[in-house]
């Protein structure tokens, strides 16, 4: 089962370390993904012009990719300023005052609502439903927009997906690979999950509140000149607008938020999930813009609709920019480098540059329980770098496997455990491109966040490492 890494792998992995040790160090990391990709392509293809043609193709890879989350991060900003300029927003999030009165209380109401709505439909829908409505009420509570997107992903992108109890998709896919059923992995991750929860919500808030009272809290908004955010900025009853009633708002504000619980009824009913969902939320999003905007702007409604879905599209795609780049780079650890270049240029038994890397990793190592766990920690994150946390937890599965067979014991703990470290990292909480849907509904840098994450998923993953080595 072993794997020869040949040159591409180490220039992979040496680009994944320096893009890291960048991103830790605040600074940009554009064109080292550029020079990585170029460099890739070179060794790939043996030719220039093939290389220089490689760099684009990456891009455009990316930006297919990217495509669906670009596309309702830029619909719910568009519907969010009408009903902003209009005061319907206003209106909408009222009664939920009551309830997150403090930041405190926005900050973990907002992390258990995502949770449980994602444990049903996935992060990508729950984070445009969930930022619309319940964004709003944070920022005027006092919590950051950083700090929801923080609740959002954490609660959503990690503790919900990478138990994903509900639609099981990801046990189905590690128990599948390891030989195991489907319920005995289900059942090993729930102390992980919990644990791995905990240690990365409760450390991230903690951080985040002693910045806050030392005075060195960055918020990493990247709305016009970082002081407002397209979902939460004053509402501004501009050229155009026509008076709502109160009345009127009241009942529009309802009818809103009947439309998105009907769609959460449709998702649940007909089994809608991860692209299918987003889509039905986004579609729903447009007819409510369709209609507010004809309402509020009467006879320039035709020209206004187009207005607002140019606001939108400024807005995603200004966020969506700075990362098709990287999202090119580590996309290539995966399906996109033979889709590009020739697949000659690997091992005939490879599963791809990133998984190839986290299988060497297990078969270099000795094997008791202890390393055992630290290894499927590793191997998960490793094949998590691709950003999306399901393409490499078969891998980690079948490692897992490997592992247990050698031990003697721990199949199902090493399985949840390789599961969780992949989606944790991959899934959307540490690779910049795969948080973007909390970070751009919030309008904070998904670099900044990937950031603030660090550290507490690094925590997490060290703290819950440790648990498994006991239940092995």
């Amino acid at each position: 089962m072993g794997i020869h890494l040949t040159a591409i792998h180490w220039v992979y992995l040496a680009f994944i370390v320096l893009i890291i040790t960048l991103l830790i160090r605040r600074r940009d990391t554009t064109m080292v993904c550029i020079t990585g990709i170029f460099a890739l392509g070179l060794l790939a293809v043996g030719s220039l012009s093939g290389s220089v043609s490689g760099v684009f193709e990456s891009f455009i890879y990316a930006t297919k990719e990217l495509m669906g989350t670009i596309m309702i991060i830029s619909i719910i900003v568009a519907m969010s300023r009408v009903l902003i300029r209009t005061g319907i927003n206003e209106t909408m999030v009222a009664p939920l005052t009551r309830f997150l009165r403090t930041p405190a209380m926005a900050y973990w109401g907002i992390g258990l609502i995502m949770m449980v709505t994602s444990f049903f439909f996935w992060p990508s829908p729950a984070v445009a439903l969930i930022g619309a409505v319940l964004l709003p009420v944070a920022i005027r509570v006092g919590l950051p927009a950083i700090g929801a997107a923080m609740a959002m992903n954490l609660f959503g992108h990690g503790i919900a997906l990478s138990g994903d109890y509900i639609i099981q998709g990801a046990p189905k896919l590690t128990a599948d690979a390891a030989g195991l059923p489907v319920t005995s992995v289900m059942a090993a991750s729930v102390p992980l999950v919990i644990v791995m929860g905990t240690v990365t919500t409760f450390t991230a808030f903690w951080i985040m509140r002693r910045e806050q009272q030392l005075g060195t809290f960055r918020d990493g908004l990247i709305a016009a000149n970082n002081t407002k955010h397209p979902l939460t900025e004053p509402k501004d009853e501009g050229e155009g607008i026509q008076p709502i009633s109160p009345g009127m708002k009241k009942g529009l504000a309802i009818a809103i938020l009947l439309l998105f619980a009907l769609d959460v009824a449709t998702m649940f009913l007909l089994n809608l999930q991860g692209g299918d969902a987003t889509a039905l939320v986004g579609g729903t999003a447009v007819l409510i813009l369709m209609v507010i905007t004809l309402m509020a702007h009467r006879n320039r409604g035709l020209e206004q609709m187009t207005s607002y879905l140019i606001e939108g599209f400024m807005f995603g795609f200004r966020v969506f920019g700075p990362v098709v780049p990287i999202a090119a780079f580590f996309y290539l650890g995966d399906a996109a480098f033979t889709e590009m270049f020739s697949g000659d240029a690997l091992p005939e038994a490879s599963h791809g540059i990133v998984n190839d890397l986290g299988l060497a990793l297990a078969n270099t190592v000795p094997l008791n329980g202890a390393v055992g766990a630290v290894t499927l920690t590793i191997t998960g994150a490793i094949t998590g770098l691709d950003g999306s946390g399901f393409s490499g937890i078969s891998l980690a599965g079948s490692i897992a496997q490997l592992f247990a067979t050698a031990i003697g014991s721990g199949a199902a703990t090493l399985t949840a455990l390789g599961q969780v470290a992949a989606i944790w990292v991959g899934g959307g909480t540490l690779i910049p491109w795969a948080l973007i849907p909390a970070a751009a509904i919030c309008g904070v840098s998904p670099f900044e966040l990937a950031r603030r994450n660090l550290k507490p998923v690094m925590l997490g993953l060290a703290v819950t490492t440790v648990v498994a080595m006991f239940l092995i």
